[in-house]
């Protein structure tokens, strides 16, 4: 056996091979996963191609990002969030309406999702705010900051309107401001509201239990009465307005809500992927029918399956054990984007949230599309990271990782 020599080590050091090997492996069976999907279908004979083509592209985005120079991102950070904002702005109205959402803008050769990279400008944004100096993370002041910094971009994607990347913004955002430092009774009356909501999609009883769960925990927290009772108020009327606000959603979003809570309503309609979802995954068994022999894969059970639905595909025609590994790869890339970002704090605030701002991204994503594969999730349109067809997609999560790798690179240097 060859003795390891200086370079292997110093490659070590400044190379994460555990994160680089976790997202090339993913976004390689993206690609499998990919060509499977589309082979039978012509309107997407040529999806294959263009996904190879971006993950070029991907991956050279993912080297420059880890040579540059490791202040650039904060420096930038003010302008991205600015022009990300803008074009979230912008989509709005120049956007191209597909299913009832204007979520891209076609410049000619690419359709361009201006939500994908508001996740980057939001991360460096929202990082730089949180690090500097003199937030106060307890103060009013600087929550109500962090919060507009993160909920800007939330507003305006459910303007397009887009549900599911909406939560994602939302799930960033209360990330970062724990990761500061809020205590656990804030983070708790940040959440609880959403539970509630949550919770009142299901009727009456869910409702009812979940609101006695609140009030066990304002218990637990032990806080002045009139604290408590203010927050089991503010939970209660989020429940309750939540179900005035249900009658002036969009017929899409209603049925979007209708279907999660009981799929089998429509199941020729808005209930009908999410079915189909569970029928792929189950008829895979232990180990799947086999590469391009699946039946919902090949039949086009599920629409456009090589994007929100490529989970399904892996169940299908790998099995238990195709997407246990890919689950391992999700969380090995977890573990270490979480590792780096609690190594980061000593040295570098920014760095540290940033990285942790990734995780959460990733998480979310890989969370809510499993989750709505297997019915545990409503059906609201989050792509796989890595492994779901989309070139913004694509870039911006390998862009996220490549800031990360930076930052394992320049962990020893203060920045």
């Amino acid at each position: 056996m060859r003795p390891r020599s200086r370079i292997d080590y110093q490659l070590e050091d400044k190379f994460d091979v555990v994160l680089f090997l976790s997202v090339f492996l993913l976004t390689g069976i993206g690609l499998v996963a990919i060509y499977s999907a589309t082979l039978n279908n012509p309107s997407a004979s040529g999806n294959f191609g263009k996904q190879l083509f971006w993950v070029g592209v991907s991956t050279s985005i993912f080297f420059i990002t880890y040579f540059a120079s490791p202040r650039s991102f904060s420096l930038v950070s003010v302008p991205a969030y600015i022009v990300t904002v803008l074009l979230l702005v912008a989509v709005i109205f120049v956007g191209k309406k597909v299913y009832g959402q204007r979520c891209w803008i076609d410049i000619g050769f690419f359709n361009m999702q201006p939500s994908e990279f508001a996740k980057v400008g939001t991360v460096l944004f929202l990082s730089t705010f949180l690090s500097r100096e003199k937030t106060n993370i307890e103060s009013i002041w600087s929550i109500i900051s962090g919060f507009a910094i993160g909920f800007i971009p939330v507003v305006l994607i459910l303007m397009e309107p887009d549900m599911g990347t909406a939560l994602v913004f939302i799930s960033l955002t209360v990330v970062l401001v724990f990761w500061k430092g809020i205590s656990l009774f804030g983070l708790f009356t940040m959440i609880s509201p959403g539970l509630a909501v949550f919770s009142s999609m299901f009727g009456t009883v869910a409702f009812i239990i979940c609101l006695v769960a609140i009030a066990a925990a304002l218990f637990f927290f032990k806080k002045k009465l009139i604290i408590s009772g203010a927050i089991f108020a503010l939970n209660v009327s989020a429940g309750y307005l939540f179900n005035i606000a249900f009658k002036y959603l969009s017929p899409h979003q209603k049925q979007l809500i209708e279907t999660f809570v009981d799929p089998n309503a429509d199941p020729l309609g808005s209930g009908y992927n999410a079915i189909q979802a569970k029928v792929a995954i189950g008829s895979g068994g232990l180990l799947g029918k086999g590469y391009l022999m699946g039946n919902q894969t090949q039949l086009r059970f599920i629409p456009e399956q090589w994007t929100d639905f490529i989970f399904c595909v892996i169940g299908e025609e790998f099995g238990l054990i195709g997407s246990l590994i890919v689950v391992c790869l999700f969380f090995f890339l977890f573990f270490r984007l979480l590792k780096i970002a609690a190594s980061a704090r000593e040295k570098s605030e920014f760095n540290s949230l940033v990285t942790v701002g990734t995780l959460a991204i990733l998480f979310t994503h890989f969370a809510i599309n499993v989750g709505m594969t297997v019915g545990i999730m409503p059906i609201i349109g989050v792509p796989l990271p890595f492994l779901s067809y989309g070139g913004s997609s694509l870039m911006t999560n390998t862009f996220l990782v490549g800031i990360v790798a930076n930052i394992y690179r320049n962990r020893k240097q203060y920045t």
